[in-house]
């Protein structure tokens, strides 16, 4: 961590932010992936989680520079993230008042059918979207998934073995604000095997589970029009 005690127009500011990816969380990566035109206070108000409105009291614009140096290093850092292969042996959550350790390294299989189904609606997904923008030739040689998927095929993946309970797609969804706490190096690295290791999340085409699956959903849609009208 970097800190730094800031003259504001009302005294003073402490700001503190990481300088090492192991201390930044996949929420925080998210929150700056999802903005637009992220700018360099922009990151420095993410990483601390101070509003922006309160740094921009700061008297001297020049005592951000060490900040920006650390957001540009930071930056440099989560391309080689991107590429590692290292996946963690075990993830660790706090759920509650309760702590609750997965081991991943033997099981980095998606279950149960449920999970895997919507982790694969989600895979495909995000696949097609890179197709449609950038085209077929050679896809995977320059696919990169987005933080946000990854969160959510995580929720799905950890979502059971964290908790104990019986897989429900909602609660599964509502578990990625524990993912989004989880240090970016933890969960990269697995989100990243998904996407790349399991050509059978990857196919385009629709398979028997997923007609299964959409011929279930328009059955429910169905069974609560024919309620509501009676």
């Amino acid at each position: 961590m970097i800190e730094k005690v800031l003259k504001t127009t009302e005294g003073r500011l402490l700001v503190k932010i990481p300088t090492y990816l192991k201390e930044v969380t996949l929420g925080q990566m998210m929150e700056m992936q999802e903005k637009h035109y992220l700018n360099d206070m922009d990151a420095i108000s993410i990483l601390s989680g101070i509003p922006m409105d309160e740094l921009n009291n700061v008297r001297n614009i020049d005592d951000f520079q060490v900040f920006g140096d650390a957001v540009h290093s930071l930056s440099h850092q989560i391309k080689y993230l991107y590429n590692s292969t290292e996946i963690p042996s075990k993830i660790t959550f706090i759920l509650g008042e309760k702590s609750t350790t997965v081991n991943v390294i033997h099981n980095l299989s998606v279950e149960p059918a449920g999970a895997f189904m919507a982790a694969s609606d989600i895979i495909a997904d995000e696949i097609n979207e890179h197709i449609k923008q950038y085209g077929e030739e050679h896809w995977k040689e320059h696919f990169t998934p987005s933080l946000k998927a990854c969160c959510h095929v995580l929720a799905h993946y950890f979502y059971c073995r964290a908790t104990g309970n019986k897989y429900n797609e909602y609660a599964a969804e509502e578990f990625c604000e524990e993912i989004k706490k989880l240090r970016v190096t933890e969960a990269l690295p697995i989100a990243k095997h998904f996407f790349t290791c399991y050509p059978n999340l990857l196919k385009q085409k629709t398979s028997f589970l997923q007609l299964l699956r959409q011929y279930w959903r328009r059955r429910l849609v169905s069974i609560r029009l024919r309620n509501s009208n009676t």
